[in-house]
């Protein structure tokens, strides 16, 4: 059924810890792998999947999968899978394994906010590749923090454990069903699925090759205060509240003030850092209209583009919006704070349903969350040696519109790993970071948004080709209309002076 495996360039079961015993059955029935024993892990269903005949199962609006994703899936085999590394662990997994045209590499998945979701759209996405992929809900179901009350195991467990231990096991499941290891590892992911990547390059360097770390929550505890905070200062009165038909005007007023400075006046604010807005030029003249801003929101906005500071230390306590992503604020400054942050307080550090997000401050809050889990989540360590030390590459990515994860947060990781190595020049052949002009959270959005962030690191691991540029795409209903090149941080893409600025070629990356 398989052609035969080349040679790896390491030995196939060298990353599998010593507890796993199983002998391999070699290229066995999808059937036969419910025999396979492992410790700590039950497979609970290997079926035979027939070409397109996938049907996710049903999930709450936001988390269903576009249907459109599973046609011309091929024919693979999935495992469902439990894990228990804990007494408290119900982990699951799921694990697809083309049945033909499998490429010897994994690709296992990140999942987003809470998680308690199993990622099937991305898993065909792999499959169709052909990667044999892996996904987890992280060990619980639903999107919210209330599984973490009373079970720190369950916090460990969607934290870190999870994404480890569903990546030893399928491993041994690929070993078992191929008659061989993977011979190249990746994740792939953003937001949580970021942090979840960078968690794993800090913690188990060993476990991926290549690591595609897009939008990273991985400053989670500050994000959860920044993004309460946000939601503080929208409402902090009843006039300072901006609706989205103000969120409108204001953009505008951004674009038409910072649009052109890049060279091309295309409605994109394509390098926000240079981007110098005062809402003050849009504040109403007299009683407030809807073509400009009263003088509370203007104080809201002000509050807001400057983020929030240390009390004491008048440091940034987390990086904020970017000019240019004014369009998407409310996801985080809506009448109510985002529930993806507020839980962090509810359910893990106050452990208090009724919790009011009004009453949170940054006098206290921020040492409370910190001390709470920020060793547990946080995955802001900049030592990344053992990771790029067996030649493991990293490939950041993060919208410039971000509305969920204020876009500084990657470049602020990603600069401190360049001071952990000794400088651009000592790291550029191990971490890249790509920030997308108009891009919101991990896709969509006004700018160029497409790109194929695989394919970029597959040559950058397996061929040394370390990527420069990623040619982007914008598509208005299904048709492309734009490409762009994103260039390397701190590269922009300028325009060359001729030629459509809706094409890709007629702009080249350079140094702001």
């Amino acid at each position: 059924m398989f052609r035969s495996a080349p040679k790896f360039p390491i030995l196939a079961l060298a990353l599998l810890p010593a507890i796993v015993t199983a002998a391999p059955t070699g290229g066995s029935a999808c059937e036969n792998l419910l025999k396979l024993r492992l410790p700590n892990v039950s497979i609970t269903s290997a079926e035979s999947i027939a070409p397109g005949a996938f049907t996710p199962p049903s999930a709450p609006g936001p988390f269903q999968p576009n249907m459109a994703l599973f046609q011309g899936l091929p024919a693979f085999c999935r495992v469902m899978t439990t894990l228990t590394p804990s007494s408290d662990s119900t982990i699951k997994i799921e694990v697809w394994l083309p049945s033909s045209g499998w490429n010897y590499d994994l690709q296992a998945i990140g999942n987003g906010g809470w998680n308690g979701t199993m990622g099937y759209g991305p898993l065909a996405e792999a499959v169709k590749r052909g990667f044999a992929a892996a996904g987890t809900d992280t060990g619980h179901q639903g999107g919210s923090a209330s599984f973490a009350m009373g079970h720190p195991e369950k916090l460990t467990d969607f934290a870190y454990r999870a994404v480890h231990e569903m990546t030893v096991a399928s491993k041994v499941i690929i070993q078992n069903f191929y008659g061989t290891a993977p011979r190249y590892s990746y994740w792939n992911g953003c937001s949580t699925g970021g942090r979840q990547g960078l968690k794993e390059a800090q913690k188990f360097p060993l476990d991926f090759d290549g690591i595609v770390a897009g939008a990273p929550a991985n400053f989670q505890t500050h994000l959860h205060v920044w993004s309460v905070w946000v939601a503080q200062q929208m409402n902090k009165t009843a006039d300072s509240y901006l609706s989205p038909e103000k969120l409108a005007v204001l953009h505008q007023a951004v674009v038409a003030a910072c649009d052109a400075s890049d060279g091309v006046k295309d409605g994109l604010v394509s390098d926000p850092p240079r981007c110098h807005f005062d809402p003050k030029t849009i504040e109403c003249k007299g009683e407030d209209q809807s073509a400009c801003l009263n003088p509370a929101q203007v104080a809201a906005v002000a509050a807001i583009y400057a983020g929030p500071k240390d009390p004491k230390t008048g440091q940034d306590i987390f990086p904020t919006f970017a000019p240019g992503s004014e369009l998407g604020w409310n996801l985080l400054a809506g009448k109510q704070a985002a529930s993806v942050a507020s839980d962090s307080f509810t359910y893990v550090v106050y452990k208090n349903p009724a919790w009011d997000w009004r009453t949170m401050n940054l006098d206290t809050d921020v040492a409370a969350i910190e001390k709470t889990y920020g060793s547990l989540i946080d995955a802001t360590d900049p030592n990344l040696r053992a990771f790029f030390a067996h030649n493991g590459k990293l490939l950041m990515y993060h919208g410039w519109a971000d509305q969920a994860i204020a876009p500084g947060n990657s470049i602020n990781y990603y600069s401190s790993v360049l001071k952990n190595l000794g400088g651009t020049g000592l790291a550029s052949n191990d971490i890249r970071l790509f920030m997308v002009p108009g891009m919101g959270h991990c896709a969509g959005g006004e700018g160029p948004n497409d790109f194929d962030k695989m394919t970029a690191i597959q040559n950058w691991v397996e061929h040394a080709r370390a990527p420069d540029v990623m040619i982007a795409s914008h598509a208005t209903h299904g048709s492309i209309d734009r490409t762009r090149p994103l260039c390397v941080y701190p590269k922009v893409a300028k325009y060359k002076g001729t030629g459509s600025t809706d094409d890709a070629a007629n702009f080249i990356c350079a140094n702001p």
